[in-house]
């Protein structure tokens, strides 16, 4: 893509973010994600092939549909109220609609069908940016909202994103669609707690963008888009593939390293809400995706080729260490004692 093309998509990704994340007026916010959509549009396309160009239908019918809900949840309670203010939506109506539309733009369950086709038809580069940058505003707006928002519709969709995203990654063979049911677990993890500990939400949906950065950038590095081209990476880069097990061990929340962090706060504040039952069936749903990030793991340090395959082989050469990759590798395995520090400040 030409470099200017790139500065200028970029610089919109940037703009529309800010815009949502700082407003606190409804049209503002609905201009970024506005913005947001029409930037990362031309990247989900710019391979210009068929599947390319279907996650970018796909994409943008959906987020299309979901802006729309949330102007039109917006109106109705100006319509009712006179308040434009994203923290003064008071009409139930209103809070339905609002639930439902940042459910379809973030990927939840029962509007996840799109999330899974869009990151499987882009490039890896692509797959990060929705992953984690395009979440940024509908998880502010999630934020500002929190108290506005329809208890028991968040609550189901919370605890059916984590059972059906740890089930649909299963079967799964393509890593980009493996990482997509995993965003729709972690999601189920974000809202669930939205309504008890707002910035409990923030700290998971952080944690998750480090990782899953991480994780993309050494997939990305090794060139790695399924499992059976993840057996012959180890030629490639053995001690990033070394580092890949641990990062998908913490994204799967094993302690002791990071991933557990938000896990175990979640848990531990949905007991303080006497909500016991819940916070021990969530933990057992993410059992489900526990056994795909097993898996990937075990593909990408233990299994090696078979000796009579049909690929290329691809020798490792002395390649120079992205330090990026090194840095985010490091805070995505080895931030768990820094939990004394947040519960503190909580």
């Amino acid at each position: 893509m030409n470099p200017l093309a790139s500065l200028i998509f970029s610089l919109s990704m940037l703009l529309g973010t800010a815009l949502t994340t700082s407003s606190n007026h409804w049209v503002l916010a609905w201009m970024g994600l506005e913005i947001n959509t029409f930037a990362i549009l031309p990247l989900i396309s710019k391979p210009h092939h068929p599947r390319a160009i279907e996650a970018a239908i796909k994409y943008f019918l959906t987020q299309a549909a979901a802006s729309a809900m949330i102007l039109f949840s917006s109106t109705i309670n100006a319509w009712h109220t006179g308040q434009w203010d994203i923290t003064q939506l008071t009409n139930p109506l209103s809070c339905l609609l609002l639930t439902a539309a940042i459910a379809m733009k973030l990927g939840l369950v029962p509007f996840h069908f799109w999330l899974p086709e869009v990151l499987q038809g882009s490039s890896l580069t692509t797959a990060l940016i929705l992953s984690t940058v395009m979440k940024l505003p509908p998880i502010a707006i999630l934020y500002l909202s929190s108290h506005s928002l329809n208890p028991a519709l968040l609550t189901s969709m919370a605890i059916a994103s984590t059972a059906l995203g740890g089930w649909m990654g299963l079967n799964q063979t393509q890593i980009r669609k493996i990482l997509a049911f995993s965003s729709i677990s972690h999601l189920g993890w974000m809202a669930i707690i939205i309504l008890y500990n707002p910035q409990l939400t923030l700290l998971t949906f952080y944690l998750y963008a480090l990782l899953t950065t991480t994780t993309f950038l050494s997939l990305n590095t090794t060139k790695t888009l399924k499992l059976s081209t993840m057996m012959s990476s180890w030629s490639k880069a053995p001690m990033l593939n070394t580092t890949l097990m641990l990062i998908l061990l913490s994204l799967a929340g094993l302690p002791p390293l990071t991933g557990f962090l938000p896990k175990w706060l979640i848990i531990q504040e949905l007991t303080k809400q006497e909500m016991t039952t819940t916070a021990a069936l969530i933990a057992l749903l993410s059992l489900l995706s526990l056994f795909f990030y097993l898996r990937l793991a075990y593909y990408s340090t233990i299994t090696l080729p078979p000796n009579s395959t049909n690929m290329m082989k691809q020798w490792y050469t002395n390649k120079a260490t992205n330090p990026i990759i090194a840095a985010l590798a490091t805070m995505s395995t080895l931030l768990l004692p820094i939990s004394p520090l947040l519960l503190s400040s909580a």
